[in-house]
């Protein structure tokens, strides 16, 4: 019969397989795949548009509603240029922690939801339970929506927990994201004739200008209920990456940068998305007046939907009837969580593992912490058998 040990096995087996999100995760996929049909487990594979990666779903128990879905993510950050005391893609277990490049964020969750599922098998549920594992989170949880609507085949489960690491509180709010990548294309003149030319460095700082004023107004606003419960509690926009300009006396002909909001529940991203582009549109027709070849291209990265707590939502009870946890928490980083509610399951976000270790040197997640993510995982399939 699965147990911790199991577990144990897995994480080490999917921590060796270095599916940093630039590269491809298909062994790792291929991998889980024929694991679980190794134990009568059949699962789908949702390839990505160019082939080079794959998301993964899977079932055990009767072809019911009212089940529960183990969300989880198979990619993981890059270690380049970290401090690493140790072999990132080998779990290295001293002073009662389990060290490696995902143990954390979030295959130790990954491990422990397989093992969970051939439990569920051997077990017989009597509700079922669904495996999602997706590619791509940390590129922005966009890569899982392909996944999400697949499994629209499957009988809709009545609660979807997504484990990345809360130390395994409820999480049951938190903020969206959107983040943009912008090219501003100036035209070079002598610095002594500027007016002459289009600073493409000059016209983004009016960009970042608008970014300034959006935060301001933001904090000076009262926050309403779903945002008062966040740290900050205001919607933020921050850029964190710019380059532009050949020299210090021609007007810079490219200036490029990135904007990216964090949206509080209870706002409209839309209303952030219009309000954004209708700046760009400001600035570049201002350039415009002056070079007609100037312009401001945009690539929009991701868009993230919030995860708004839910009233008597069936995930929220699940997870805290099987944590004994009825505090209220809520974060600002975004999770897939966002992803299912808005397709209509309800989502609460609960793992093993602290967040402050994650994408970090040297990141790992206590044995302890392991431990209890199997104690829920036991007591879940066990609800799932009643």
């Amino acid at each position: 019969m699965p147990d911790l040990a199991t577990a144990r096995m897995l994480l080490d087996r999917l921590v060796a397989f270095p599916s940093v999100s630039r590269d491809s995760n298909l062994d790792l996929i291929e991998w889980v795949r024929g694991w679980l049909e190794a134990q009568g487990i059949s699962a789908q594979v949702v390839p990505s548009p160019d082939g080079r990666k794959a998301s993964l779903y899977a079932q055990v128990g009767p072809d019911v509603p009212g089940g529960v879905v183990l969300s989880g993510h198979s990619d993981v950050v890059p270690v380049d240029g970290q401090a690493w005391t140790s072999d990132p893609f080998t779990v290295t277990e001293r002073d009662g922690r389990l060290y490696g490049r995902g143990t954390c964020d979030m295959k130790g969750f990954d491990a422990l939801a397989l093992a969970a599922l051939v439990l569920a098998k051997r077990r017989g549920v009597k509700r079922p339970l669904q495996l999602a594992l997706s590619h791509d989170e940390e590129l922005g949880c966009i890569a899982c929506i392909p996944m999400i609507e697949a499994m629209a085949a499957l009988p809709r489960a009545s609660a979807v927990i997504v484990g990345e690491p809360t130390m395994m509180r409820v999480v049951t709010g938190h903020k969206g994201g959107m983040a943009y990548w912008l090219r501003v294309r100036g035209y070079e003149v002598h610095s002594s004739i500027m007016h002459e030319g289009v600073s493409a460095i000059l016209e983004g700082a009016k960009l970042l200008a608008w970014v300034n004023e959006q935060n301001a107004a933001n904090r000076a606003a009262r926050p309403g209920p779903l945002a008062a419960m966040f740290n900050p509690p205001w919607t933020t926009v921050h850029s964190g990456q710019i380059s532009g300009g050949t020299a210090h006396n021609i007007t810079a002909g490219a200036c490029e940068f990135g904007i990216d909001f964090r949206v509080v529940p209870g706002e409209d991203p839309d209303h952030w998305r219009q309000a954004f582009y209708a700046k760009v549109a400001e600035v570049e027709a201002e350039m415009q007046a002056v070079r007609a070849e100037a312009g401001i291209d945009v690539d929009e990265r991701f868009v993230v939907p919030p995860l708004a707590p839910e009233t008597q939502g069936a995930a929220e009870a699940l997870a805290r009837a099987l944590t004994g946890d009825n505090a209220r928490h809520v974060v600002s980083y975004g999770t897939e969580a966002g992803q299912f509610q808005v397709r209509g399951w309800s989502a609460a976000v609960c793992g093993p593992g602290d967040i402050a270790q994650a994408h970090q040197a040297d990141e790992y997640l206590t044995v302890a912490q392991f431990r209890a993510g199997w104690d829920f995982m036991e007591d879940l399939v066990a609800g799932l058998c009643k």
